[in-house]
């Protein structure tokens, strides 16, 4: 067992790091200067990161079962001794940007059966709204170059109750809310340790951590620490040059590493832990009943932990190794560790490192980085931001940078198998065989560590808008990614995500590129050049595969919006014919525009892609006058809908009022007298079209003169009358507009559910503002009525757009029926506030994200951290979903920024 010394610098009395120095406000911004460095290729500030997933386990990369059943074919239970394949996992890790070593924090209060290794919850099959995380860990900072990082865990110090949370769950319908950890009374009386991790940078590949353990419990309690550091096992595969094995050695209080691509790894702390080490191979015989090839697998260091035997290597040498510290710790207090994590030399590595500095040059890195963040998020978060928004922002941000993931998929190999591991037999026809030249080995903004630890594309769409604030490099890079040559389909076609990358996700990469491109000051080109080279192969794939009949009326199935619609838009229909979309006629019109966009700004630098923007001028004229033509919309009730085009020519509306109606509002753009006078070949090609094509000046004709003087131009597939009828029913308290932003399914839907007979069959919609009660679509998420993020950040922004070109001479009632009238920019503003108010204690003090949640509400050690769900009751605002989607979610980030601008 581990000793505790109390001596000065030991793990109990290293110096509480609160009061940070302040830095010279006329110096240059250090952290931007890392920035700097990083894109400038002199200093890899971007090296070492947060890029360790939390959740390995369950995903589509490790499934190697006949009907793919990911989370049956590698569970929970399997996780703690069996090698991943394409990626690891653990708490608070990190790692290189090749995953090449991996470092994270275990934890065991003495009680649980299994060391606290990697973060539990339910699978797809045991949530009753799908899989959910069961414990409670925050993001609580990160500078962009993660030269300083911060999170935090909350620990029970009674066994952790595993077999309640499946059993209970399990019996639980979707009529029923989920089963959560705070509901077993386990927090009670404050029995729990929270954990912090601190990380701040010496150098790029030099991190100082501490580790802070609080009882927060009544009486006196000892905690098992365990800092670990290991090997991703690329050995155990059998590919050819790939079999030469990595070695950790435990020498006294460290550990150290040698790696033939990353050299010489040291892992030192204070005090005297114990090191441990064995093997990052499967164990073999727990899991299968067969030999393995390590005597001591990956569970070894659990095992002897936990049980107490022999299955750590007496000789200390592994390639999975801890420090394992044990920690008495008196009722209120707080204990430390001190640990540096270092590259100490290149390959081959070299001669024992020297010691590590643990001492004052130690404290005086961390009290630096952390000055430094203060300061960098200082000139990012205006000072107009209240403090409670200021916490929010920079903990959306945190998020973000936390969700960047080590993402490892050569899908060829992973359809054939490896050497002398076949796949079933119809791996090679089933899940993603389409998908055969995808070959990733990247960091990638991720949704969420643990409930989506793989990349969406939409997503990660949304995420580099808010990225770009702080990082937009990284914003601009992750753009690209998703478009070169081994992600992009040869047909085209933007991969969605890994359970399916043939899915139809929304094309708003465009979208987001112009975004990032204004955010990062509007003058890198080269970026959108190459952005958009490859947004034409895309946008000729959705025109070829996503219009079936050549109508300019789009299909393209969910579109991510799962069950908004009375049936599986991504499956068979239940009829013969065809259904075409509002939304998918949105996304494309809106997908033309911001091409055009793209493309004018383009050519004011290169004539040559003024055709290219004609060319998406007329493209949206068309696609904008279909939607009208095609009957997508309802005069009657001043509302899109999808249209089910029967095969026998009759045309079915689906008179359902979802968020697929107002999508439409997004399909817009401006062009300015200056762009016309720059660009005179666009302008004599839009005065032909109004002459010769009379019928397309409703969506290409409004005109008005702007703030110089001189004469806009508005291209809107929602034209100036529509968009006033549109908007009575977005703003209106009764349908879309709750106290917390714009729903996703009208509330009149409560009383009166959509319902329509196909095939001799009954299907409907009604308004569900919390979790959905049907299995239509199946996992955690509801389009049914409650608020999303992205979506009313993508109309908040068409309404800014609105207002660019209408001023203050258009204004409408808000609320409907209100008898007060706003402009447009006033209501995008009042709905950012909504949107925010979620997250910012109102006035009795509550976060309306945490709903009936007592603990999360009042306590002072909880309240302030915070989540950012999925999604969000449409009535209350509570947080909804996957519990971290920090994601698309840290838009409120944005929604901050601007309205304190």
């Amino acid at each position: 067992m581990a000793r505790v010394v109390k001596s000065s610098g030991s793990v109990e009395d290293v110096r509480v790091i609160t009061d940070v120095p302040p830095i010279d406000d006329r110096a240059p911004d250090p952290e931007r200067l890392r920035l700097a460095q990083a894109d400038a290729g002199e200093q890899d500030w971007r090296a070492w990161g947060p890029y360790l997933s939390e959740r390995a386990w369950g995903t589509v990369r490790e499934d190697y079962s006949e009907h793919g059943t990911a989370w049956d074919y590698f569970p929970h239970d399997h996780a703690r001794s069996r090698a991943y394949r394409w990626s690891e996992d653990g708490m608070a890790g990190v790692c290189d940007d090749r995953q090449t070593f991996c470092f994270a924090l275990a934890l065991w209060n003495g009680r649980d059966p299994i060391l606290k290794e990697r973060m539990f919850g339910l699978g797809g099959d045991g949530g009753n709204h799908g899989e959910d995380a069961k414990e409670y860990w925050w993001y609580e900072d990160s500078t962009p170059t993660h030269s300083w990082m911060r999170w935090r865990y909350h620990y029970p110090q009674a066994a952790f109750p595993y077999d309640e949370l499946v059993a209970v769950n399990a019996l639980r319908g979707r009529d029923d809310t989920e089963y959560e950890l705070v509901d077993t009374g386990i927090f009670d009386d404050d029995r729990y340790w929270a954990v912090t991790v601190d990380y701040a940078k010496a150098g790029p590949t030099d991190m100082c951590v501490v580790i802070t353990v609080a009882n927060r419990g009544d009486r006196a309690a000892t905690l098992h620490v365990l800092p670990t550091l290991w090997f991703r096992n690329t050995w155990a595969w059998g590919l050819p040059g790939g079999d030469r094995v990595p070695r950790l050695v435990g020498e006294g209080s460290r550990l150290v590493g040698e790696h033939r691509v990353l050299g010489q790894l040291l892992l030192e702390g204070d005090g005297e832990p114990t090191p441990l080490l064995c093997d990052n191979d499967s164990n073999a015989e727990r899991l299968w009943g067969l030999p393995g090839r390590s005597r001591y697998p990956k569970d070894g260091i659990n095992d002897h932990v936990v049980d107490g035997a022999a299955t750590v290597n007496p000789a200390r040498e592994g390639t999975k190794g801890a420090l394992h510290y044990v920690l008495d710790v008196p009722a209120g207090a707080q204990r430390r560790i001190r640990l540096r994590l270092t590259r100490t030399a290149p390959p081959p590595g070299g001669s024992p490192p020297p010691p590590a500095d643990l001492g004052d040059g130690f404290d005086a890195v961390v009290w630096a980085r952390r000055a430094e963040a203060n300061r960098f998020f200082a000139g990012v978060i205006p000072a107009a931001a209240t403090p409670d928004e200021a916490l929010v922002a920079r903990q959306a941000i945190a998020g973000l940078m936390w969700g960047k993931q080590f993402y490892h998929f050569d899908v060829k190999r992973w359809l054939e198998g490896d050497p002398g591991s076949a796949p079933p037999p119809g791996r090679r026809h089933g899940r993603n065989s389409a998908w055969w030249h995808m070959n990733s080995f990247d960091v990638i903004s991720m949704p969420d560590p643990w409930e989506y630890p793989w990349y969406a594309a939409w997503d990660l769409a949304f995420h580099c808008v808010s990225i770009a604030r702080v990082d937009p490099g990284f914003a601009k890079e992750q753009l690209l990614l998703l478009l070169r040559e081994w992600y992009l389909h040869p047909n085209g076609q933007i991969p969605a995500y890994e359970w399916a990358f043939g899915d139809v996700n929304p094309p708003v990469h465009a979208w987001a590129a112009l975004k990032v491109f204004e955010i990062d000051g509007g003058r890198d080109h080269d970026f959108l050049a190459r952005v958009m080279h490859k947004l034409l192969l895309n946008f000729t794939w959705w025109v070829n595969r996503k219009d079936t009949v050549g109508n300019n009326v789009f299909e393209g199935g969910f579109l991510g919006l799962d069950n908004v619609g009375p049936f599986d838009r991504s499956a068979a229909l239940p009829v013969a014919g065809v259904l075409e979309q509002s939304d998918g006629t949105a996304w494309m019109a809106m997908y033309a525009l911001n091409l055009l966009d793209i493309a004018v700004v383009l050519a004011e630098h290169d004539r040559t892609w003024v055709d290219t923007a004609t060319k998406f001028f007329e493209h949206f004229a068309y696609i904008a006058a279909a939607a009208y033509e095609q009957g997508l919309w309802d005069a009657e009730d001043e509302f899109f809908y999808d249209v089910l085009r029967l095969a026998d020519g009759t045309r079915v509306p689906l008179r359902v009022r979802s968020v697929v109606g107002l999508l439409p509002l997004a399909a817009t753009t401006r062009l300015t007298a200056h762009t016309l006078h720059r660009l005179p070949e666009l302008h004599a090609r839009l005065r032909w079209f109004l002459t010769n094509r009379p019928e397309y000046a409703d969506v290409i004709g409004a005109r008005r003169l702007g703030p110089d003087g001189r004469q806009h131009r508005l291209l809107s597939m929602v034209g100036p009358e529509q968009i006033v009828r549109l908007l009575a029913r977005m703003l209106d308290t009764d349908e879309f507009l709750s106290e917390y932003g714009l729903r996703t399914l009208s509330r009149a839907h409560l009383d009166k559910p959509f319902s329509v007979t196909l095939g001799g069959q009954e299907f409907s919609v009604g308004y569900e503002p919390a979790e959905s009660t049907s299995g239509l679509f199946g996992g955690n998420s509801n389009w049914r009525g409650p608020i999303w993020m992205p979506t009313n950040f993508l109309l908040i922004s068409a309404l800014r757009d609105y207002a660019a070109f209408f001023g203050d001479d258009l204004q409408v009632e808000y609320p409907t029926r209100s008898g007060v009238k706003r402009t447009l920019d006033e209501i995008a503003d009042d709905l950012s506030a909504r949107l925010v108010s979620l997250f910012t204690r109102d006035g009795w003090g509550r976060r309306p994200i945490y709903g009936a949640a007592q603990l999360f509400q009042t306590h002072p050690d909880w309240r302030d951290l915070i989540c950012f769900p999925e999604y969000f009751h449409g009535d209350n605002g509570a947080g909804l979903g996957a519990w971290h989607q920090t994601g698309w979610t840290a838009l409120v980030a944005d929604l901050i920024l601007t309205l304190r601008r």
